[in-house]
């Protein structure tokens, strides 16, 4: 990608300048990189996505938790019901309103914590990046999600 912007927007974009482009295969790539760490531990990425949620705020709705993650409920039921299965999470309907389900981390979730203690700091050690720089990039790749998710509304 040249140093400079073009003045005008060009009608045609190589895949290696696209901006689309590049965070689909840093994601696939920062998959990559979990998929071992996290195989130790036995979850998938969502599913680890999930538990830090949980970890950052336990007894959430199934609604909250697709909101933070920005899943469907269709795709986070059948996450959350293996997560149960693996004795990680329980389910429970809320008693104020049946129809929504409630989800609490067991003994088992919340020690699952420990296990993964090592992970940020083995991702942040292969992005090649300082804290610094990481939150920098965190802040501007929000922005952007911000703005597109904006625009397409």
């Amino acid at each position: 990608m040249s140093d400079s912007a073009p003045s005008e927007t060009p009608d045609f974009v190589p895949i290696d300048d696209k901006l689309c482009f590049a965070l689909y295969a840093a994601s696939h790539a920062f998959t990559r990189v979990y998929k071992p760490l996290l195989d130790a531990v036995g979850l998938t990425y969502p599913q680890y996505l999930v538990m830090v949620t949980l970890w950052e705020e336990d007894d959430r709705t199934v609604g909250n938790i697709g909101d933070k993650l920005g899943l469907e409920s269709s795709t986070l039921t059948p996450l959350l019901k293996r997560l149960e299965a693996m004795g990680h999470v329980s389910r429970s309907r809320d008693p104020d309103d049946e129809r929504v389900v409630r989800i609490r981390l067991t003994d088992k979730g919340r020690a699952l914590r420990r296990e993964t203690r090592t992970i940020p700091g083995c991702i942040l050690a292969a992005t090649g990046l300082d804290i610094a720089g990481v939150v920098r990039l965190q802040r501007e790749i929000t922005a952007l999600r911000k703005a597109l998710e904006q625009a397409a509304a």
